[in-house]
């Protein structure tokens, strides 16, 4: 990537990091262009759709979780270690007003760029869980792909009372209750 066209990556990126935080996943994608300084055809060039906006924006944020679930990998308690990172994820998941609606709908849709960022976490989740099953702690049913579907409703539960600061925790706790044998 030449010199000019990196830093228009970049002020892209820095721009949508802040448009989503301010407005949410469906921000404007001409006003992240405008804010970066360049035209929409160069956003696009870039990006070509705003789930390959989204992913490259929160490919730093799918890093931490990735490193997370490695770290955790060894826990000596196994179920914990599960909680713990599905707690990460509703954190994750919550960060931003819509990430929570379009991570669920990315699950489904593997054309989704979205999607390379569900696919990693969902193996990175796997490999918690199957040690979690292995240990007993977790019932033999419980499918990851569940796992995460319910971290992100309980995200979006959060995002529409946003006045209850613990409604995540309190969702997540419950939730996680049914899953121990």
């Amino acid at each position: 990537m030449r010199a000019d066209a990196r830093r228009n990556h970049e002020r892209l990126l820095a721009e949508a990091r802040a448009a989503f935080a301010e407005h949410g996943t469906d921000a404007s994608l001409e006003d992240v262009a405008r804010r970066a300084g360049v035209g929409i055809g160069t956003l696009y060039r870039h990006f070509p759709s705003r789930d390959a906006l989204m992913n490259a924006v929160f490919q730093e944020a799918l890093a931490a979780l990735l490193q997370r679930s490695r770290e955790l990998a060894g826990a000596e308690e196994p179920c914990r270690a599960l909680v713990e990172w599905l707690r990460a994820l509703v954190t994750h998941a919550g960060e931003y007003r819509g990430l929570a609606r379009a991570l669920m709908s990315a699950s489904y849709d593997e054309t989704s760029a979205l999607s390379q960022c569900s696919v990693p976490l969902r193996a990175a989740g796997e490999r918690l869980l199957d040690r979690a099953r292995e240990a007993g702690t977790v019932r033999d049913d419980v499918s990851i792909g569940d796992l995460m579907q319910l971290t992100n409703a309980i995200a979006l539960a959060a995002e529409q009372s946003p006045e209850d600061e613990n409604l995540a925790d309190r969702l997540l706790t419950l939730t996680l209750r049914g899953l121990k044998r």
